[in-house]
């Protein structure tokens, strides 16, 4: 459940019917209005769950806690996402505002788009309402080159924060990271045991973090395959379906026979552009992508990928910010999620034909 900064102005408890006012709680929540009522007047006969699913109803649909509620209030925390077309990040905005709910926190989503609000902006905004956190998910911390001054100004303030994806030195704060390097070397040991050498890589802007262990795991990987320039096998664009169709035409003239995709959304490029060359996936061009996001069972074909645990870290990201909410003691790290090869049947075993294969 999701409140946004832009939300309307509360309606008192009181405003209209009584009757419509349960009727509308009971719809959005799935209980009775008997239900909505006892938790309404502070009854007892509720489920914990049932009574916080209640109470966050009446945040989300603007309605202002009767008084004797107000202290019950676990209060608002802010999830500032990227813009939602990759769908990795609503996996994370679902999972993280699941977690909050639970806790009995009202989830704040602020979503960034192109040429949209600033996560600077959004940050105020949040400020603004008293959250009581802050859950980063690729936010300007993952970006070698931005400031990370906006992050010690709000730990200075004391205000807890998560960043998740994109480690930088110097913020006093928890980070919840997949481990990229591992990534790669699972990716580039599946394509090499199916027989590839010439194996290119799609990625995205080299500022980065993510982007920059990703290409230093590569380059690790690939250390031992002999004869083969990895400066032109690397190939960094945009994260979208755009930007891996481009980076799958460098590779391929470059003689790529199996391509790794950052994400899942640039391997559908990397797809789409193979059968614009007239190549068959995986007969001719092996493919694997990263994350593992919903649908990518069902693409033609199944695409092999590896897994990010989208689940596992959305909810270390909101234990770490509870306990520092709850002030208990924090140590203030980096924590790394093992990723998992899922093969599909996007990748097959190099032909024999092919000139760059040598021995096997």
């Amino acid at each position: 459940m999701t409140t946004t900064p832009s939300a309307p102005s509360r309606r008192p408890a009181e405003q209209g019917s009584s009757r419509a006012r349960l009727a509308d709680l009971a719809t959005y929540t799935g209980v009775s209005e008997a239900t909505v009522s006892r938790v309404l007047n502070d009854k007892p006969g509720v489920a914990a769950t049932t009574r916080q699913a209640v109470l966050t109803a009446l945040d989300v649909l603007g309605y202002e806690r009767p008084s004797r509620l107000r202290r019950n209030s676990a209060g608002l925390i802010g999830l500032v996402v990227p813009e939602l077309s990759n769908p990795v990040f609503p996996l994370f905005a679902q999972g993280i505002e699941t977690q909050l709910a639970a806790a009995g926190f009202t989830p704040v989503l602020c979503t960034q788009t192109p040429g949209g609000v600033h996560e600077d902006e959004y940050v105020q905004m949040l400020l603004d309402r008293g959250v009581s956190a802050i859950v980063f998910v690729s936010g300007y911390h993952a970006d070698s080159k931005a400031s990370i001054e906006r992050y010690t100004k709000l730990r200075d303030r004391g205000l807890p924060i998560v960043l998740v994806n994109g480690f930088r030195e110097g913020i006093d704060a928890t980070f919840i990271s997949h481990d990229d390097i591992a990534t790669m070397h699972l990716a580039v040991r599946h394509l090499r045991d199916l027989g590839h050498t010439r194996i290119g890589f799609a990625t995205g802007p080299g500022r980065y973090v993510p982007v920059q262990r990703r290409i230093a795991g590569f380059r690790e990987a690939m250390r031992e395959v002999e004869g083969v320039d990895l400066d032109e096998l690397v190939c960094t664009t945009l994260f979208t379906i755009e930007g891996g169709a481009a980076a799958a035409r460098q590779l391929v003239g470059a003689g790529a026979t199996g391509i790794i995709a950052a994400s899942d959304v640039m391997a559908l490029g990397v797809l789409r552009a193979a059968g614009q060359l007239g190549l068959r996936v995986p007969e001719d061009l092996s493919v694997v992508g990263g994350d593992d996001t919903t649908f990518m069972a069902f693409v033609d074909p199944p695409l092999t990928t590896v897994r990010m645990d989208v689940g596992g870290m959305a909810e270390a990201a909101v234990t770490a910010v509870l306990e520092e909410i709850a002030g208990e003691k924090v140590a203030h790290r980096e924590y790394t999620f093992e990723p998992e090869l899922i093969l599909r049947r996007s990748t097959a075993r190099v032909r024999a034909s092919d000139p760059s294969v040598s021995g096997g």
